[in-house]
């Protein structure tokens, strides 16, 4: 059983960065995807980005492309979620998920994965 745990979350202004981080335990964690998805108040949660835990592979939505980077650490059992130039628009509570995901395509759809940590709130301010 794969279990995950966010931090990094807090309050920033607008231009500022901040990295979010996903402590993860369990074991043959070479056979998951790593995600991390956001969810507003009153909107649907939403795919962010996904690292494939072997060889790294990364993809992203539109909405992070070019300003999030996610990466993991296999050695520490971390994930993380580098957000740069944030935007008020960017306030949600941030969560790290994972799942045995087969097909890489697949890797946006949050019904693939089966583990989820408890989320941490960024709020960005204006």
């Amino acid at each position: 059983q794969v279990q995950l745990v966010e931090s990094g979350g807090g309050l920033v202004q607008a231009g500022d960065s901040l990295r979010l981080s996903c402590a993860v335990s369990g074991r043959s964690l070479s056979t998951y995807v790593m995600g991390w998805f956001r969810q507003a108040p009153g909107k649907e949660r939403e795919f962010l980005a996904a690292v494939s835990w072997n060889v790294a592979n990364t993809r992203y939505a539109d909405a992070a492309e070019g300003r999030f980077t996610i990466s993991r650490d296999s050695a520490a059992k971390m994930v993380y979620l580098q957000m740069d130039s944030l935007r008020p628009e960017d306030s949600a509570v941030y969560y790290c998920a994972a799942g045995v995901i087969r097909l890489w395509v697949q890797a946006r759809q949050q019904e693939k994965y089966t583990n989820w940590g408890q989320g941490t709130q960024v709020t960005v301010g204006s």
